[in-house]
C-alpha cells in the first residue's frame, strides 16, 4: 500500500515541502497539513503500518528519522533533535518506540 492510497498526493507534497528546512519539523502542523488529522482511525492505522518499515508493530527511533520519506521519497531526513522530539511526543509508555495506539493518540492530539 502506498501513502497516496490514504492521503492526497497534493497534500503530501505541500506538507513535506513546508518542513523542508532543517529543524523546521512540527508534527502537529504536519499531520494537519497532510490531512491525517481528518482521517478515520482505520486510515491512521494504515499510515502507521506504512511508516513501520520493519513491520515490528512499532515505529522505532531509526524509522522516525525517515518519517517524511515515508510520505514521499522527496522528503528529508529529520535531525536527531527533531527525531527525539517526535519520539518523546509519541512514546506514551516510555519504551523507546511508538506503537499503533500511541501513533493514533499522537495524531489525535495534533
Amino acid at each position: 500500500m502506498a501513502m497516496t492510497d490514504v492521503l492526497s498526493a497534493e497534500d503530501i507534497k505541500k506538507a513535506v515541502g513546508a518542513f523542508s528546512a532543517a529543524e523546521s519539523f512540527n508534527y502537529k502542523k504536519f499531520f494537519e497539513m497532510v490531512g491525517l488529522k481528518k482521517k478515520s482511525a482505520e486510515d491512521v492505522k494504515k499510515v502507521f503500518h506504512i511508516l513501520d518499515k520493519d513491520r515490528s508493530g512499532f515505529i522505532e527511533e531509526e524509522e522516525l528519522k525517515f518519517v517524511l520519506k515515508g510520505f514521499t521519497p522527496e522528503g528529508r531526513d529529520l535531525s536527531d533533535k527533531e527525531t527525539k522530539a517526535l519520539l518523546a511526543a509519541g512514546d506514551k509508555d516510555g519504551d523507546g518506540k511508538i506503537g499503533a495506539e500511541e501513533f493514533a493518540t499522537l495524531v489525535a492530539e495534533s
